[in-house]
């Protein structure tokens, strides 16, 4: 276990957009049990807080908003004109890193970032965390899909939540809801 692992006060930030596509979309299509991920993050990676940011509110979404919240996830919106809503997607990346650096900006206490995500746009950001020891590990949903400048990272910061091992810790049940 790495020393980041051991850390008891990490902090999550999932991209909920790209956990979706890249599971969703993959070679061998399979669903997140969101509950079951919020556990695994917890026992493995030491995760007390984990934000889960979506792109914009719709009414009939109501019951998959329920399942993040149950499955122990802080929810967050990005903010839209209403006359913009259902014309641009979801795009979450700046509200990230904005929450990251406004945590770090306010001294908030943390032990390390766990960003859910595959999307390049997070590249600078990683490197920044990791130069000042507040990173602890990037978590593809999909490695395959993954920003090709990520494998400039050390293992030790990255790792592949559709590998096998994890995927079945983390993976919707078949016959269960929504799989």
């Amino acid at each position: 276990m790495t020393e980041d692992e051991q850390r008891q006060d990490n902090v999550a930030f999932v991209d909920g957009q790209n956990l979706y596509m890249s599971t969703t979309m993959a070679d061998k299509p399979w669903h997140i049990d969101l509950a079951r991920l919020r556990v695994y993050l917890k026992r493995k990676y030491k995760v007390e807080k984990a934000y889960y940011f979506l792109g914009f509110t719709q009414e009939d979404r109501r019951e998959l908003y329920d399942e993040i919240q149950e499955a122990g996830f802080i929810l967050q919106f990005r903010e839209h004109s209403s006359v913009m809503l259902g014309k641009k997607k979801g795009n979450v990346d700046t509200d990230i890193v904005f929450a990251v650096m406004k945590a770090l900006y306010r001294n908030e206490v943390f032990g390390g970032v766990v960003l859910v995500s595959g999307d390049g746009d997070y590249k600078m950001l990683v490197d920044f965390l990791i130069e000042e020891n507040k990173f602890g590990k990037i978590l593809f949903p999909n490695q395959k899909r993954a920003f090709s400048l990520y494998k400039r990272i050390a293992l030790r910061y990255k790792a592949d939540l559709s590998a096998e091992l994890v995927r079945r810790k983390i993976e919707k049940e078949k016959g269960s809801l929504g799989s």
